[in-house]
């Protein structure tokens, strides 16, 4: 349900993110945010509601142009839709910026021991928990994607990863495990996306990136490990589809995409609301346990619909 989508090369990073943010809208998401990297500062800029608010969050104060940066559009599961949960989440110092799909579902024990050493909390998300672990794993270490590895070794669940740090100029970081990620391969850019529908305005030719594998991500090239850093081969492939297409994910129209998308859409709104036990947790809608069990109806309304061009 979450988009991503990370440039680095020599245009604005924030003019290539929005509009890669623009195609992923379909998506579906409560919140959206962009970092850019520049002159050694990360700015980050994240507001709840649709892509446009971020737009005029953006006008109102402007992020310092830069070639390396990151969008995202969130579909909350842990923490609600407020502009402090939003993505991109943040470490303590600022030095990096992090977006993220999936679920951490250690989240609250890393979360403790992380507040134990210190480190103080500016959101409800369990992605947080993995800007403050990569920020740790990076002053230690001093290489990113190696961080980011440290970082994946340490969590359980399902989720993706994209991410810059202040110190690690020109270079984008992702990783993957059991949520899409691909890189698109520019001439003198980088690409990285969870679709390819954000970059196809720029290049058909892409890499995807496999199960547990983190790749390193520059203007001139890319290197893809595994978590465990061993090096290994991304799966290179051609996008055939148009634009429109691609932003259909190569059906003919949007309703059929989305009816082929139902299982995993179901799946992803779940997110983060089965306990250990496979109880169903749904927090936000504050409901009793008496009334649910004295109602015996319930009624949806919707509101929207999908054309079929």
């Amino acid at each position: 349900m979450c988009g991503i989508v990370a440039y680095v090369g020599p245009q604005p990073a924030r003019d290539v993110v929005l509009d890669g943010l623009r195609r992923l809208e379909y998506r579906g998401y409560d919140s959206a945010g962009i970092a850019i990297l520049s002159d050694g500062v990360v700015s980050a800029r994240r507001k709840a509601g649709p892509l446009s608010n971020l737009e005029k969050m953006l006008d109102a104060d402007p992020l310092p142009d830069g070639g390396t940066g990151l969008g995202h559009t969130r579909w909350a599961t842990h923490g609600r839709p407020t502009d402090e949960n939003a993505h991109p989440q943040l470490g303590c110092h600022g030095d990096v910026a992090l977006i993220h799909n999936g679920v951490i579902e250690n989240h609250a024990v890393l979360r403790a021991r992380l507040i134990g050493d210190g480190h103080v909390f500016g959101s409800q998300t369990d992605t947080e928990v993995a800007a403050h672990l990569l920020e740790e794993a990076f002053a230690a270490c001093g290489d990113l994607a190696e961080s980011l590895r440290r970082v994946c070794r340490q969590l359980d669940g399902s989720f993706s990863f994209v991410a810059v740090h202040r110190d690690a100029p020109g270079q984008v970081v992702a990783a993957r495990r059991n949520s899409p990620l691909v890189v698109g391969l520019g001439d003198g850019e980088m690409f990285v996306a969870s679709d390819v529908a954000a970059f196809i305005a720029h290049t058909r030719n892409a890499v995807e990136i496999g199960q547990d594998q983190v790749v390193a991500v520059t203007a001139d090239g890319f290197a893809i490990t595994t978590f465990a850093g061993v090096a290994v081969e991304g799966r290179p492939y051609h996008v055939d589809w148009d634009l429109s297409a691609a932003e259909k994910g190569g059906y003919d129209s949007f309703m059929l995409k989305e009816i082929a998308e139902q299982p995993d859409a179901v799946a992803a709104t779940l997110l983060g609301r089965l306990t250990d036990d496979g109880a169903l947790v749904l927090d936000e809608m504050r409901l009793d346990e008496a009334l649910l069990r004295d109602t015996d109806k319930i009624v949806v309304i919707a509101c929207g619909t999908t054309t079929p061009a």
